[in-house]
C-alpha cells in the first residue's frame, strides 16, 4: 500500500519535472478535446477528454499538496486554476457538447468577420 507521506514527498521533491510535464499536456489534451468537439467527433472526445481530466486532476492534486504544508504562492494559485479550467472544459465537452459547440461556431464567425 501506498503512503500518503511517501507519496507528498515524491510530489515535493519532484515539483518541476512535475509541472513541465502536466501544464503542457493539460494545455494540449484540452485543446484537442475542444477541437473534436467543434468537428462533432464525439466518440474521440471521451477519449481526449477522459485522458485530459485525468491530468487535471492530477494537477490539481499536486496543487493541493503543497496547501497542506503551506505554500501560498502565485504559483499555486495559477496552477490550481489551470486545472480547474481545463478540467471544467473537458467535463462540458463529455456532458453537455452541444452548447461549447455552439459558442465555438459563434466564436469562429466573429473570428472570420473581423479577418
Amino acid at each position: 500500500m501506498i503512503e500518503f507521506s511517501s507519496l507528498l514527498g515524491f510530489s515535493h521533491t519532484h515539483c518541476v519535472a512535475i509541472c513541465a510535464v502536466l501544464v503542457p499536456l493539460n494545455l494540449l489534451a484540452t485543446l484537442q478535446t475542444i477541437v473534436l468537439t467543434g468537428l462533432e467527433r464525439l466518440s474521440w472526445v471521451w477519449k481526449t477528454a477522459g485522458l485530459a481530466s485525468l491530468c487535471a486532476g492530477i494537477m490539481v492534486l499536486h496543487v493541493l499538496t503543497w496547501f497542506l504544508i503551506g505554500v501560498i504562492a502565485i504559483q499555486t494559485f495559477v496552477l490550481l486554476t489551470l486545472g480547474s479550467v481545463c478540467l471544467g472544459v473537458n467535463l462540458w465537452a463529455v456532458f453537455h457538447p452541444q452548447s461549447l459547440r455552439r459558442i465555438l461556431v459563434s466564436l469562429g464567425q466573429v473570428v472570420l468577420r473581423t479577418v
